[in-house]
């Protein structure tokens, strides 16, 4: 199908997830659509990305509801490869980006980036999209990606959406689902720091240590936060200090992330 639009001169978009879709996966096909002549929606929970003990067997997955929502998006294809197809027995080729990968998620999950970057080469050499689109909300990955795309010369845009959040802040995200009333609430926390950050940015503090304190007081304060951790960052290379403000936080058994670029008003 790709082979085809482009012989009619058609660009095509690319928006890959891993289904449960919610309005931050809509809101990087919005964009796609109104961008491209074409677009596909890839649906694959990708095994070589879950560590051991990760969430890989009960991440949420609902194809008719994905297919229902992207119908209506008026996307036109859903590429739903299987785990053989993608990885054939005997499949041992694994991608990895060096430096920007290791510090954070890379610590925190050995190999996680190796699964994404090998998962999304394919995807884009399946689809050859002109562009592709990822959200704000997993900005090592978004670093990961662009740093993979321009050095083995995929001629592929990355796009780049902000962070789709609920009206008290939190990021849209698939493993909300996981969350308990309680723990719902709790998750307000990674925001409310972030927008905290933020302000105090814009009063004029630009010391990442005072910053980093901010983060975590605010994170430390509710009883069910567990900070692994609260960093300032460049967004392009993830090295410190910089003015991306990263967090990881467990709230219960969940493990969630989030982040905001304190030079920029949070928004809401």
């Amino acid at each position: 199908m790709s082979r085809r639009w482009r012989r009619e001169g058609l660009s095509i978009g690319l928006v890959p997830t891993m289904g449960a879709l919610h309005a931050g996966h809509l809101s990087l096909v919005e964009r796609a659509c109104q961008e491209n002549d074409r677009v596909v929606v890839s649906i694959f929970v990708n095994p070589i990305q879950f560590g051991p003990g990760e969430d890989f067997e009960r991440y949420p997955r609902d194809a008719e509801r994905d297919a229902a929502l992207l119908a209506k998006a008026g996307v036109d294809a859903i590429y739903r490869p299987t785990v053989a197809a993608m990885y054939p027995p005997g499949s041992s080729t694994r991608i990895h980006v060096a430096a920007v990968t290791e510090p954070l998620e890379g610590q925190a999950r050995p190999g996680h980036f190796d699964g994404v970057a090998t998962v999304v080469a394919k995807l884009f050499t399946a689809v050859e999209p002109d562009r592709a689109y990822f959200g704000q909300k997993d900005a090592q990955q978004v670093a990961v990606v662009k740093r993979m795309a321009r050095d083995l010369d995929f001629q592929v845009e990355i796009r780049v959406c902000p962070t789709v959040r609920e009206p008290d802040g939190v990021a849209r995200s698939s493993r909300n689902a996981y969350l308990n009333v309680e723990e719902r609430k709790a998750a307000a926390s990674l925001s409310s720091a972030l927008r905290l950050a933020a302000g105090t940015y814009a009063g004029g503090e630009r010391h990442p240590q005072r910053l980093r304190e901010i983060l975590r007081e605010r994170l430390e304060a509710e009883p069910l936060a567990q900070v692994e951790y609260a960093e300032l960052v460049d967004p392009e290379t993830f090295t410190a200090p910089g003015s991306l403000a990263v967090l990881a936080v467990r709230i219960g058994r969940t493990r969630l992330i989030d982040n905001h670029d304190l030079a920029m008003e949070f928004p809401g």
